[in-house]
């Protein structure tokens, strides 16, 4: 057993408290890591709210980066003193895995969001004897070491800055995703991105690297649609005091959009965005609303070629996306640095407070 503090979240609501927990030793397939950053997502706080039912006690983080201490027996992508970004992990054998297409994995959801151990339901995590929730995204990293699916990792340049790339395992990988993996825009397209947080601001960086020459961002927060017009943004909707839909009609030329990115989770606002699409328009919904949510479609207006398609994790394959993310950040041409703001590990709870004020975008802890 490996001895490390973690923020573990007793139940349901009761915030993050820094503790001692155990890590098991690394199986097979396995890599200890020691944490030199972890962003902190949406996702994260909605399983600490008691949202989804992740088994509490438990320590969550699933944007973690750090630095290989030892690695199981048949790791073969990192060595101990490697650099890693820390991401989503997979079984590799489904078809879905085989095919290049790891965020479907069929066992996704036990893997990484509810099931709190291993695929075979042992603990990763534990304290004082007892098992608690762990495994989360195939990491928990809100930890200063974290044991590691070999297939949460990829490994990155000595000198990559880590407290600038954690990010990029969740939120940045999947707005990026959206764009470059889903829509693909066309020469002289255009794409809304509603929601000017992480996800959002992140397919809007990613819009900006491809022909799309409309790219329009929809927010109620005035600061952050400046922030997207910095970022890439040709255009912006304040919804506090312009109609969505009208608007988008405008922007268009009454065409509509030929893409849309939604990331906010507001039903209301995912069925506007969907009303927006030009024929052969395709919508993506990010943002995910409570189970059971449910979003009203008229069939007809569908007909003309237009497409709704959900989203996990941008639909990467991280060993190939990842890499690519940190060539663009480190030299400039997505710069992530814009949304980020550095707490220490022991502020956990003053960064969680920032991201629900909207104070900070994308807080990254630093151990």
């Amino acid at each position: 057993m490996n001895t490390t503090a973690a923020a573990v979240v007793e139940s349901a609501g009761a915030g993050f408290t820094l503790t001692e927990i155990e890590l098991a030793e690394p199986r097979a397939d396995e890599v200890l890591v020691r944490m030199v950053a972890a962003g902190v997502c949406h996702t994260d706080l909605g399983v600490a709210a008691g949202a989804l039912p992740f088994p509490l006690p438990g320590v969550l983080g699933h944007e973690g980066a750090g630095v290989v201490e030892a690695v199981g027996s048949s790791v073969t992508r990192v060595r101990p003193g490697d650099q890693v970004l820390l991401s989503f992990t997979s079984c590799g054998r489904c078809a879905n895995c085989r095919d290049g297409h790891p965020a479907y994995c069929d066992v996704w959801l036990p893997l990484n969001l509810l099931g709190g151990a291993r695929a075979d339901g042992s603990p990763t995590v534990s304290r004082d004897g007892e098992s608690l929730g762990g495994h989360f995204f195939g990491q928990s990293s809100f930890a200063r070491h974290a044991l590691v699916d070999e297939r949460s990792l990829v490994k990155v340049p000595a000198d990559a800055p880590l407290e600038l790339l954690a990010p990029l395992g969740c939120g940045v990988q999947t707005g990026a995703g959206a764009v470059w993996n889903v829509l693909k825009p066309r020469p002289g397209a255009s794409i809304v991105v509603t929601g000017a947080g992480a996800v959002g601001l992140s397919a809007i960086m990613a819009a900006r690297l491809t022909p799309a020459t409309r790219i329009i961002a929809v927010d109620r927060v005035p600061a952050r649609l400046e922030l997207a017009r910095e970022l890439g943004a040709t255009h912006t909707i304040d919804t506090t005091t312009a109609d969505f839909a009208e608007a988008v009609v405008e922007l268009t030329g009454g065409k509509g959009a030929d893409g849309v990115v939604e990331t906010t989770g507001n039903t209301g606002v995912a069925g506007a965005a969907v009303s927006t699409l030009a024929a052969r328009g395709t919508a993506v919904l990010v943002g995910a609303p409570a189970f059971g949510s449910t979003v009203p479609v008229d069939v007809n207006f569908m007909l003309p070629g237009r497409t709704v398609v959900g989203l996990t994790l941008g639909d990467s394959e991280t060993e190939a996306l990842i890499p690519v993310l940190v060539d663009l950040v480190t030299s400039g041409r997505m710069p992530v640095e814009r949304l980020v703001r550095h707490y220490k590990f022991e502020e956990i709870q003053s960064a969680v407070a920032d991201v629900v004020s909207g104070e900070t975008i994308k807080p990254v802890l630093r151990f």
